[in-house]
């Protein structure tokens, strides 16, 4: 496969930004909820009417847990109750019925991380996959894709310690590589384009890129650089869109028309800055009006923690101290400055900041009672 650059935008996404920063974007911008000569609605009181559901990883009593809430924050559940085990990275079945997600045994590496799949209730739990990490679910629900670790026997908490990608069948229960996994390693956040047709991935040192987010194709020979900076990728459920971190304090949403013969990143749509915590993980709502991400102070984790290593904060199964849930509107445009941002335009959903990582969005299905 041969790796092409997309347009080249790297210069478009750093003036857009700049563009707006200098404009004055900031809270109360055209479609951040507030409607002429009217008091501004909070975005909390938005969600609280959304019949939408958030799950996410959380570290209350001396292991990482899955959690599900309400899209406003109430309600709280944990899904998986076990001590022993060390679950995180939710990713939610397209039919809202299924969570997909890792599992962190033993300690250092000695380490496995396993792969599992459970219903959106926590019920009929079963593994898929040893030494591997990052699912994420095909647009038909019927296959599961994932980053296989780069040395099995040697576990390392880096996100990008990958090697290859595979994919397992939920009818068959069998795995197959993809057919290109020889040329792609160092792979991490990988996810499918809603058509089908790519997956989006960041490289980090391999591939003979340095850094990039790309997009893969699924059934063709093509991977496309798509020349942003930044890591942790997410295309819309509409495939009109992708939001990405472009540093470490700000979040990028931007056009992307995953229909199209030669996808291409447009102008940088929505800025989300915070120069005094770390956002990450951002995650769109189904309907594409929201965007959830995990935002606290920078950190390298605490090995006081049971299951947890030393590495940034962001990265899955390193403790993140202070880090809550938080979302704002993914409808509005311009730029959104966290540190001043009003009720109308931010919410944030968890408080005890427990470690709170890696939101995903659902609208709750019916429960699959097969295997």
């Amino acid at each position: 496969m041969k790796i092409s650059s997309g347009a080249r935008i790297a210069g478009a996404v750093a003036a857009a930004i700049a563009t707006a920063a200098i404009g004055g974007i900031f809270c109360g911008a055209a479609g951040a909820g507030v409607t002429h000569g009217q008091k501004p609605i909070p975005l909390i009181k938005k969600l609280k009417s959304e019949h939408m559901k958030i799950a996410w990883e959380r570290y209350p009593n001396d292991n990482w847990e899955i959690f599900v809430m309400r899209a406003d924050g109430t309600h709280p559940v944990n899904l998986t109750h076990s001590q022993k085990l060390n679950e995180h990275y939710p990713q939610i079945s397209p039919d809202g019925k299924r969570i997909a997600y890792s599992v962190d045994v033993g300690e250092g590496q000695a380490a496995v991380r396993s792969l599992w799949i459970m219903n959106i209730d926590g019920t009929s739990r079963y593994k898929i996959a040893d030494h591997a990490r990052e699912p994420f679910w095909s647009p038909d629900g019927k296959t599961i894709g994932y980053l296989p670790q780069e040395f099995p026997n040697k576990f390392n908490v880096m996100d990008y310690y990958t090697r290859g990608m595979a994919f397992y069948h939920l009818d068959t229960h069998k795995t197959t590589p993809f057919i290109h996994s020889s040329v792609v390693w160092h792979l991490y956040n990988a996810g499918f384009s809603p058509n089908g047709k790519w997956v989006v991935a960041t490289v980090h040192a391999g591939m003979a890129l340095g850094h990039a987010i790309l997009l893969i194709e699924m059934h063709g020979n093509r991977i496309l650089n798509l020349q942003i900076p930044g890591c942790r990728p997410r295309i819309s459920p509409d495939g009109k869109q992708i939001a990405w971190g472009a540093t470490d304090n700000e979040l990028c949403i931007a056009p992307l028309d995953t229909n199209a013969p030669t996808p291409k990143v447009g102008p940088v749509r929505l800025h989300i800055v915070d120069r005094k915590n770390k956002i990450y993980h951002i995650n769109w709502s189904p309907d594409c009006r929201y965007v959830a991400f995990s935002r606290g102070p920078d950190g390298e984790g605490d090995l006081t923690k049971r299951g947890s290593f030393q590495a940034a904060c962001e990265i899955v199964g390193v403790y993140a101290k202070g880090w809550n849930i938080c979302v704002v509107s993914a409808e509005r445009s311009g730029m959104i400055d966290l540190q001043q941002a009003g009720p109308a335009d931010f919410a944030q959903l968890t408080a005890d900041g427990a470690s709170n990582k890696q939101p995903a969005w659902f609208k709750p299905g019916r429960l699959a009672r097969h295997r």
